[in-house]
């Protein structure tokens, strides 16, 4: 009897649990604490690795603190051009960089680094997830891709000689690096290869003359104290493709109303971090004003030159997409017409 006794509560116990599970609230189903490590090359004081974590922070408080992040800034977790693989193969759970670290990777993608006219980091911004939208590179597959963002426009800032036309460019050593050089070698001028911390010693020294990057350069590195001109050369500028990106285990992973947080978070990032780069730019402006720099605005038809010259590296990366069976054409129209439709004539 005894025996039947304990057989019957065993039974009744496991009956009771699986209804417990069966009509138990969500809440009380829901996954345990989540914790990701994020790998970010920007150092950590950086406005960008502040933004981070307050995503990160976002996330954390509407999960209820399910989801816990420990940020890894500065490249501790992962040097900048190895990010991408860090988080596909799950050394890192997240991950901030920006794709041209690792040109030829991706391909397609690489129409956000392109000369396109970009005037503000928001436009950007916004371009860059419209386009991963679209087109969902199958380059991107490796990871799970939470949003992407690019920097306000590339231009020529010069320490000490003013340029108002191409020809005012001509031979002149300017500092740049990846696709800026090919830009700078197309306006007619000759690239040198500095890091953006070098590049300060260089300009100073006239080992450089010039330096090819967004205006949140000239303050972030201290540049404005040497820089005299800045060439608002938009027929000409660039941006760069930065990707914040999950390892698609741990995506897979989550409970689908943590997804959904997730996902309205991201674009609610994409707001405030192409606003932040242009509250970057900003900062930048006013740094080397205050320093005693001044802009320079170049005339429509110069303008228009300028984008004249570049035009063959756009022709470029339609072709090299073309022998990769890659819709290349198609992804440059695309964020031209994004650019035109959404810029304000300045």
């Amino acid at each position: 009897m005894k025996r039947h006794l304990v057989l019957n509560f065993g039974i009744f116990a496991f009956l009771l649990t699986g209804l417990l599970l069966v009509f138990a609230p969500s809440s009380v189903m829901a996954q345990d604490e989540v914790k990701l490590n994020v790998a970010n090359f920007f150092p950590a004081p950086a406005e960008h690795s502040v933004n981070i974590e307050a995503w990160g922070k976002e996330i954390e408080k509407r999960t209820n603190g399910k989801i816990k992040m420990t940020f890894f800034h500065g490249g501790t977790l992962a040097p900048a051009d190895q990010i991408y693989d860090a988080v596909e193969k799950g050394i890192a759970d997240v991950g901030l960089s920006c794709f041209a670290y690792t040109r030829g990777k991706f391909p397609l993608t690489e129409v956000l680094d392109l000369p396109l006219g970009i005037q503000d980091g928001v436009t950007a911004t916004r371009m860059a997830n419209a386009y991963y939208k679209k087109f969902m590179p199958k380059e991107l597959d490796g990871v799970k891709i939470l949003y992407v963002h690019g920097h306000g426009p590339g231009l020529v800032h010069l320490a000490k000689k003013p340029v108002n036309t191409l020809e005012d460019i001509k031979g002149m050593k300017i500092r740049s690096t990846g696709l800026a050089s090919k830009i700078v070698t197309a306006l007619g001028a000759s690239p040198v290869g500095t890091t953006m911390p070098e590049t300060y010693e260089s300009l100073r020294t006239g080992v450089v003359e010039g330096a090819m990057a967004p205006f949140n350069a000239l303050k972030g590195f201290k540049w404005g104290e040497v820089i005299s001109y800045s060439v608002l050369s938009y027929g000409a500028s660039y941006s760069t493709g930065f990707f914040v990106a999950m390892n698609k285990a741990k995506w897979n992973a989550l409970a689908p109303e943590t997804q959904k947080i997730f996902e309205q978070v991201n674009e609610e990032w994409i707001e405030k971090t192409g606003a932040l780069w242009d509250t970057a730019d900003q900062d930048g402006i006013k740094f080397v004003t205050e320093k005693g720099g001044k802009t320079i605005a170049l005339s429509k038809e110069e303008n228009d030159k300028w984008a004249s010259m570049v035009s063959p590296l756009r022709n470029d990366y339609v072709e090299a997409s073309k022998k990769l069976n890659l819709p290349g054409d198609e992804a440059l129209k695309f964020c031209q017409d994004f650019i035109q439709a959404n810029t304000k004539k300045k």
